[in-house]
């Protein structure tokens, strides 16, 4: 399904019967009404970070909503699309932290090229519809996407920010990963424990301190 190691370590997960309803769901979805990311972008993220690349996991909530926008990476627009407002904060703490300049890019692809794995735990949305798809599978898919990562044996950071994401971090006991959290980035909640959090430091200082190779955060 997406021709990757993610499609050994989650076989068990397709075979069950709510991924097989949730597969029928999706696709009538997509026949009947305006559903984003583009079909062959659900699975994005898992594709452009394998299983075993994963060094790192930013987790959000549902893709963005807006035409052109959600391009299957939490947190990322597509090139010429206008950064979102959590996506400005998120390059503003970017740069208090590591001083990397702020991008006009929201292609957020390099990161996850680095080995991060940038999971919205809802993966589709219908247009103008915010968290339309919730409660239809997909929580349950990321959910033991999120365990299965927690069963690695190498050091992964879990950046988690905002109540929902937070919400998972019952799923991360594994005592060798690090869980960092804030606030969500929203322009609702950055000012209350987001800005000043300095995510990209933290992950990058566990990773050397593990001996593992750490994230080149620039955007391009």
């Amino acid at each position: 399904m997406i021709n990757k190691n993610w499609d050994i370590v989650l076989k068990d997960e397709f075979n069950k019967d709510y991924f097989k309803r949730l597969v029928l769901t999706v696709n009538t979805l997509y026949k009947q009404k305006e559903i984003f990311p583009p079909k062959n972008r659900i699975f994005y993220a898992l594709k452009l970070t394998d299983y075993d690349e994963v060094k790192v996991v930013i987790l959000a909530q549902d893709p963005y909503h807006g035409i052109n926008e959600a391009n299957g990476l939490a947190f990322s627009v597509n090139d010429g699309v206008r950064l979102p407002p959590s996506l400005k904060n998120i390059y503003k703490e970017l740069y208090n932290d590591l001083k990397i300049p702020i991008s006009s890019s929201g292609n957020l692809v390099n990161w996850a090229k680095e080995g991060v794995l940038l999971l919205n735990t809802i993966l589709t949305v219908e247009k103008d519809k915010p968290a339309s798809c919730r409660n239809i599978g997909w929580e349950i898919f990321s959910d033991a996407i999120v365990k299965k990562l927690n069963e690695k044996n190498t050091p992964v950071v879990f950046i988690l920010w905002g109540a929902y994401a937070r919400s998972k971090k019952k799923f991360i006991t594994n005592k060798i990963h690090l869980v960092i959290e804030a606030t969500h980035p929203s322009p609702f909640s950055a000012n209350y424990g987001f800005f000043g959090s300095k995510p990209f430091s933290k992950t990058n200082e566990f990773l050397k301190k593990n001996n593992i190779k750490q994230i080149n955060w620039k955007i391009d």
